[in-house]
């Protein structure tokens, strides 16, 4: 009985490591040979059934088909009466084909493991700069949609972050110039310096202000990063801080839609020795079921195949809900659908609703001192700062 078992697993494995549709090619050929005239115009393309195995397995699946194509090749050539030094040529060239077959298989494999690991460290880096945000932090529901331009990459020159802090919940979004490995380290730097100083500093420009000194440290004279910071300090008040980034667009509960625009002009972050002008910062009334969209410009500056930009705001009103998640969703599958399947740039979309309070009915608490209502606006895709 045990043997038995082990002969119909050792048969298992090797079904399970034969090359299916390689060796349906190569008994298509011979089933041809079979059928047609007897002559060796056929052998020749026994070698496309380890030429395709090459394509599809390992190495030891390529010599299993071309080991088969030999046997058949030699059985059905004897058949024929095909010439003995011509079957000896066709059946030399059949293992000329296989034994460098094999051997590109294999280096094929250990480039896909090579790519694997790659991609596992780039996931890995991924959660430890941009790490998954829960679906609700403090009072906000909260939601992220985050594409790399890249085809094989996890991560880009895109950041953002939402930490709950003794300052109330506070977040960034932010663009950082350029792409590749120099922008994402310039990202990490960005998200280690908020982390830290959003627990540290009890004034949102502070934190801003920390995020400056350490890119102008670290940044070249031409690099730098656009923002938005925000921050909830107390109930019905919304913090922002624009650094030269995309207005972030604010969604009343009622279903109007404006977009937050900058009081003051502010260049991004890096480059504010060069302008010598601050950031102010801007405080609007936020009300429960009131929710707020920031997003980098790879999603305001996605063309179509008629160089049309993307219409967020117009995106946004037709698929808001209640639900960031569900709303993120649809925008994200539209925008890839205006692209026609790829984005060209790195794209970020972090949306964070105030829900009402369980068993309270909705309300808009008075305005700051200070805040005034927003005009809705017409987004316009932004252009990057000279420089020098």
């Amino acid at each position: 009985m045990s043997q038995a078992r082990d002969r119909r697993g050792a048969a298992a494995r090797l079904a399970a490591g034969t090359p299916v549709l390689p060796v349906l090619l190569v008994c298509v050929v011979v089933i041809v040979g079979l059928l047609g005239a007897a002559g060796m115009i056929w052998l020749p393309l026994l070698t496309a059934g380890p030429a395709l195995a090459a394509a599809t397995n390992g190495p030891r699946g390529v010599l299993r088909v071309g080991l088969l194509a030999v046997v058949l090749g030699a059985v059905l050539g004897a058949r024929d009466g095909v010439p003995g030094h011509e079957l000896a040529a066709a059946l030399s060239a059949l293992v000329a084909v296989t034994l460098p077959s094999a051997l590109a298989s294999a280096l094929r494999g250990r480039r896909e493991r090579v790519l694997a690991a790659v991609r596992s460290v780039a996931e890995a880096a991924q959660h430890a700069l941009l790490k998954p945000v829960p679906a609700r932090v403090g009072p906000f529901q909260v939601a992220v949609r985050y594409s790399a331009a890249a085809a094989e990459a996890r991560i880009g020159g895109d950041l953002y972050a939402l930490v709950p802090t003794p300052y109330g919940v506070r977040l960034i979004v932010g663009d950082v110039r350029g792409k590749g490995l120099p922008a994402v380290g310039t990202a990490a730097l960005v998200l280690g310096v908020f982390r830290e100083a959003a627990y540290d500093e009890p004034d949102l420009l502070a934190v801003v202000d920390r995020i400056e000194r350490s890119l102008a440290r670290n940044l070249g004279s031409d690099d730098f990063v656009t923002a938005v910071v925000a921050g909830y300090p107390r109930p019905g008040h919304m913090e922002v801080v624009n650094c030269g980034h995309a207005p972030p667009l604010l969604v009343r509960a009622s279903g109007s839609i404006v977009a937050v625009e900058s009081t003051r002009a502010a260049p991004p972050l890096g480059l504010r020795a060069l302008s010598g002008e601050v950031p102010g910062l801007q405080v609007l009334p936020f009300a429960d079921g009131d929710q707020l969209l920031l997003y980098t410009d790879g999603v305001t500056e996605a063309r179509d195949h008629g160089r049309r930009f993307y219409p967020l705001a117009e995106g946004l009103a037709r698929h808001v809900s209640d639900e960031p998640a569900r709303t993120l969703g649809a925008l994200h599958n539209e925008l890839l659908a205006h692209v026609g399947g790829r984005l060209h740039d790195d794209a970020a979309l972090l949306l964070l609703r105030k829900p009402a309070p369980d068993n309270a009915p909705e309300g808009r608490p008075d305005a700051p001192e200070g805040a005034a209502e927003l005009e809705p606006c017409t987004l316009t895709p932004r252009r990057d700062p000279p420089i020098g």
